[in-house]
């Protein structure tokens, strides 16, 4: 029995159809999800009285600047944000260096207790962040005396066990005969690490790297519990000084939020192209 031949118009209809009701159905979604963050942008430029009045405000004003001076008064913003710049930057390049090298190591050699010393590192997800505060912080803060320093902040969650467990899939997929080859023509094993492993998983690096940063840069808890001092705030410890007992600064805390999401957008932008890559097929050779 011959198959009567498929109608091209009719199948472009179809696929036209179904274009427009995917379109129908994301798009409110999209403006569902971006509503918020319209709302952080339109009342960082109001007052407060406007934020709070019976038909809140949909569109820009001009109290930005005012709003703005105020969070500087209160918190030094520009100091904070500073130090989360560069907290946030300085975790993410050694946390992907140790992490990368703790994936490479359990994905490409063998050693004795490979098996079982992967599966303890994997087991410290089901540890409550909660129960190691305590014993961290008194290392941190009474032995070690890092107290209001970056190094207290930065330090105890460098090898973290998410990113060496996503390191050690994408360096799974570097084809082992690659490295066999650079080592047959004399290259040792860092350069064969830095120069033949890591670029084939670039696109996991940057997917890594964006998840990292935006961790380090919402982290609140432990900064908040290390650091003492306003000048060695970061960003979000010295936002959540505005709201008090008696008084919150709503418009201090749109200002604030709205500046504080332009370093993670820029990052993003850059990286998405990789991010992207990494995230959907894993990690791959350009």
């Amino acid at each position: 029995m011959i198959a009567a031949p498929r109608d091209p118009r009719g199948q472009k209809a179809r696929d036209r159809r179904n274009t427009v009701l995917l379109h129908a159905v994301l798009i409110p979604l999209a403006l569902l999800f971006l509503a918020p963050l319209w709302m952080m942008l339109v009342f960082s430029t109001h007052p407060e009285t406007a934020i709070f009045s019976p038909a809140p405000p949909l569109w820009f004003g001009g109290s930005f600047g005012e709003n703005f001076r105020g969070l500087q008064a209160d918190t030094n913003f520009m100091r904070t944000l500073l130090n989360s710049v560069v907290i946030a930057s300085v975790y993410t390049v050694l946390s992907m260096l140790l992490t990368s090298m703790g994936g490479y190591a359990f994905a490409k050699y063998e050693f004795r207790g490979k098996n079982i010393l992967f599966g303890l590192i994997v087991a410290t997800l089901t540890i409550p962040a909660f129960v190691t505060i305590i014993p961290q912080f008194i290392l941190v803060a009474r032995d070690l005396k890092m107290s209001n320093t970056f190094q207290a902040v930065i330090l105890p969650s460098l090898a973290n066990t998410i990113g060496i467990f996503y390191m050690r899939q994408a360096f799974q997929t570097v084809p082992t005969d690659l490295l066999h080859a650079a080592r047959i023509d004399g290259a040792g094993e860092l350069r064969i690490f830095w120069q033949v492993a890591l670029p084939v998983v670039r696109p996991a690096l940057a997917a890594l790297a964006i998840l990292l940063f935006l961790a380090s840069w919402n982290d609140y808890l432990w900064p908040l519990i290390v650091l003492t001092q306003k000048d060695s705030y970061t960003m979000p410890v010295a936002l959540g000084t505005l709201v008090g007992l008696t008084r919150v600064s709503w418009g201090g805390i749109m200002v604030g939020t709205a500046i504080a999401t332009v370093p993670f957008l820029a990052l993003f932008l850059a990286l998405q192209r990789h991010f992207v890559a990494g995230i959907a097929g894993g990690a791959v050779k350009d």
